[in-house]
């Protein structure tokens, strides 16, 4: 399983993923310890808030993508690409990505209300 975790610093778990243009790759296969195995860092045209949902992005390669916050726009464009997006309140982005792992983390889409899909959530808020 290939992971991106949103991270403008390359340090900490950021949110705001549809503006996002910097993220940390993680794969897990199993049993094993998830793995860092590269970095995007993205052409500010390359956000997700604002690119052709038609087009081949990077993140297509990616199966799970976690962050501190997304909108309901971002989370739909993202799934449009089989990509499922996780919302974290933990900063450092292995252990944002073992809690996944381990079932301690949440879809982005848990907890907002059906009157709330335009804004930034961080549904473990």
């Amino acid at each position: 399983m290939r992971i991106a975790v949103t991270s403008q610093d390359f340090l900490t778990v950021t949110g705001h993923a549809g503006r996002a243009h910097r993220f940390i790759l993680f794969e897990s296969h199993g049993a094993g310890p998830a793995l860092e195995v590269g970095r995007l860092d993205l052409d500010k045209s390359m956000t997700i808030h604002g690119f052709d949902p038609h087009a081949a992005h990077p993140l297509d390669r990616i199966n799970v993508l976690i962050t501190g916050g997304a909108g309901a726009g971002f989370i739909r464009r993202l799934a449009a690409r089989d990509v499922l997006v996780v919302a974290s309140d933990e900063s450092n982005p292995l252990r944002a990505v073992e809690a996944f792992l381990s079932g301690h983390a949440k879809l982005a889409t848990d907890g907002c209300s059906q009157n709330e899909s335009d804004h930034a959530c961080n549904c473990n808020a």
